[in-house]
């Protein structure tokens, strides 16, 4: 498996991009404003074939290109367009978007996957799992990569930090129950967030099990 990663927008937004080096088959994750160009220009050079393109939840600042990057499928891979993957508690956010004090307009995208809980992201190498972890909104996950030991973390989980909960669809009960979740996991798993540095477990793991063991939010 091959990980690409850029950081775009006015909210530093994570971009991902994982590419299975055998089948050339590649998945990106969380497609900001302006990632388009970026990501075109990347699949072409390298000739790989975007197949789906992951929200890890709704806001703005993670689906701003969905519909762009879907479009340039369209016209540079003939009859297999990628298509768009969120939890169905956050569709309507992609279809509808909120744009939350967005600097721009952000184009609505219609998804045709839905992330549920326990479901697989599978492209030849690639096998992401999808945990449900609800609190910054409603429908947000995080992919767990365990042969890779990877976790994309969205806006659940960031180093030292968690997603704001004070915004349409958050809740700080739910955060709390899905941060505890993530302490079962190993401490050298990496995870990539949806904002900031790069982390792992193990690096967090003092201030998760506060949250487990208290059941809420340190204030």
């Amino acid at each position: 498996m091959e990980l690409l990663s850029r950081t775009v927008g006015p909210i530093a937004t994570n971009v991902y991009v994982l590419a299975d080096s055998r089948t050339h088959e590649a998945i990106a994750i969380d497609t900001a404003i302006p990632s388009v160009a970026w990501l075109s220009g990347m699949l072409a050079e390298r000739g790989w074939r975007l197949k789906l393109i992951v929200s890890t939840h709704g806001h703005w600042d993670h689906v701003g290109d969905n519909a762009a990057v879907q479009a340039w499928t369209h016209d540079h891979q003939p009859g297999d367009e990628a298509r768009i993957a969120v939890h169905p508690l956050d569709r309507e956010m992609l279809l509808h978007p909120q744009p939350l004090f967005a600097p721009f307009p952000i184009p609505p995208s219609v998804p045709a996957v839905e992330l549920a809980e326990g479901g697989r992201v599978k492209f030849g190498e690639i096998d992401l799992e999808v945990l449900h972890t609800p609190g910054h909104t409603e429908g947000s996950v995080c992919l767990l990569d365990r042969m890779n030991s990877l976790l994309l973390s969205g806006d659940t989980l960031f180093a030292g930090s968690w997603g704001r909960t004070d915004l349409p669809g958050g809740s700080e009960e739910q955060m709390a129950e899905s941060l505890s979740r993530l302490v079962g996991l190993d401490d050298r798993l990496t995870v990539l967030p949806g904002h900031g540095a790069a982390t792992t477990i193990g690096a967090e793991r003092h201030w998760l099990e506060w949250i487990r063991a208290n059941r809420a939010l340190p204030r």
